[in-house]
């Protein structure tokens, strides 16, 4: 449960996944372009196109470059933090669990290999993508998570205002509120999780120094 949702953190945070800053700047340079500078760093095209696949190999779809950079600029901001403080690189055994729930979310294998194939990624980049998506999830849940605390009123509230209608909307008789206590915490711990990680994003982008040179490309 907690894995999963966590990764949903990300997804409504910063999008599915970046890979920027992968690459060696000076081999990048020579063949890309400077999307944007984050500081003394810089976001590419690259890496935009990058996030463009994937969100077209999950969702089908894909957001417009501008969205897609404001999300590589959240990316940079947790990615930068998280390593200064040294945190570690998700395990073999996350890593593993996060492919199988990723292949386990598309209809069946031959799905998940068709949009692999039409997004143009390789096996080898949506695995360094997982790894990525995980390392700043993780993050993210063990920055926040401490901080957020859930009430029996709250629990309540979200148990007769959001399972009973999901559950009659699909024509089922709801689970009882004890048996679903705890994904109701999770769930409420979550957008706990969500919320603060979304102020502190705002407040660091207000302390960056960025510019974004997407409109200039453009001309």
């Amino acid at each position: 449960m907690r894995g999963r949702l966590t990764l949903a953190l990300l997804a409504a945070l910063v999008g599915s996944c970046g890979l920027a800053f992968d690459r060696p700047l000076q081999a990048q340079e020579v063949i890309d372009r400077i999307a944007a500078r984050v500081e003394n760093d810089v976001i590419l095209m690259s890496d935009i196109r990058g996030l463009s696949r994937y969100q077209q190999f999950v969702d089908g779809k894909s957001e417009p470059d501008e969205q897609l950079l404001d999300r590589l600029i959240d990316q940079w901001i947790v990615r930068t933090e998280a390593e200064a403080s040294r945190f570690p690189q998700p395990s073999e055994a996350d890593i593993n669990l996060g492919m199988e729930r990723l292949q386990g979310s598309f209809a069946s294998s031959e799905e998940y290999e068709s949009r692999k194939k039409q997004a143009g990624l390789s096996d080898a980049e949506v695995r360094r993508m997982v790894v990525a998506q995980l390392y700043l999830s993780n993050y993210l849940d063990s920055r926040f998570r401490p901080s957020v605390q859930i009430d029996s009123k709250a629990i309540a509230d979200f148990y007769q205002n959001d399972v009973i209608p999901r559950a009659q909307a699909r024509g089922q008789p709801p689970p009882a509120l004890e048996a679903a206590r705890d994904f109701i915490q999770e769930a409420l711990v979550q957008r706990g999780i969500n919320e603060q990680a979304a102020r502190w994003l705002k407040e660091s982008r207000a302390r960056l120094h960025v510019d974004k040179l997407l409109a200039e490309g453009a001309k």
